[in-house]
């Protein structure tokens, strides 16, 4: 029932999904950006926060390559029951959501979206690998590689340390040159150094 299922792909660039409007998408463009992939739901007990908290966390961090895609999901006691648009509209009016929102689908069966599975392949949750509840939320890094999943419960400020920390992964070349002390010749180790305080 949880098992793992392997999938060929080994990152979240090599896959294509659909927008609201049935446009495709490939997730290619978000190289170089820290994702936060969410099955979302309009009537969950755990919208309110979680879409609150996305938003902020959003308005945040998006001017430093981070983004959130939404992924509509209908199959935890049909909780998403609207159209794309009508849910779409719901996060962008009620929430003021500005990162995608798109087409529903499914996370769990044999149904499953394909990124769905390479997520679950990925990171497995407790008890297995299938998406327990709305709002399951995974953390993929700027290579398309799955960082971390977290569970319905656990909102998304709570792990804000690990988005920053992500998000500082690939290090600016101009901030990070080489200290002199690490471009010492491999003839020049076997000297003294010299007394580190100064």
């Amino acid at each position: 029932m949880g098992a793992t299922e392997s999938v060929p792909e080994t990152s979240v660039h090599e896959f294509t999904v659909k927008d609201c409007n049935g446009k495709e998408v490939c997730l290619e463009m978000y190289k170089g950006k820290v994702l936060l992939i969410v099955n979302v739901a309009s009537k969950c007990g755990f919208t309110e926060t979680n879409y609150t908290q996305l938003t902020d966390l959003y308005q945040k961090h998006r001017d430093k390559d981070f983004e959130i895609l939404a992924f509509p999901c209908n199959q935890f006691l049909r909780q998403e029951p609207g159209s794309d648009q009508q849910i779409k509209d719901f996060a962008c009016q009620r929430f003021k959501a500005e990162y995608p929102v798109f087409q529903k689908v499914r996370v769990n069966g044999p149904d499953a979206a394909p990124l769905y599975k390479f997520l679950k392949a990925s990171k497995p949750g407790l008890f297995g690998s299938r998406i327990k509840w709305n709002f399951t939320k995974f953390l993929v890094d700027k290579n398309g590689k799955v960082i971390n999943r977290y569970a319905t419960a656990t909102t998304p400020f709570a792990f804000e340390k690990d988005i920053l920390k992500a998000l500082e992964e690939v290090p600016n070349l101009q901030k990070d040159t080489p200290k002199a002390s690490e471009e010492v010749p491999d003839l020049l180790k076997d000297t003294p150094k010299a007394p580190e305080s100064e």
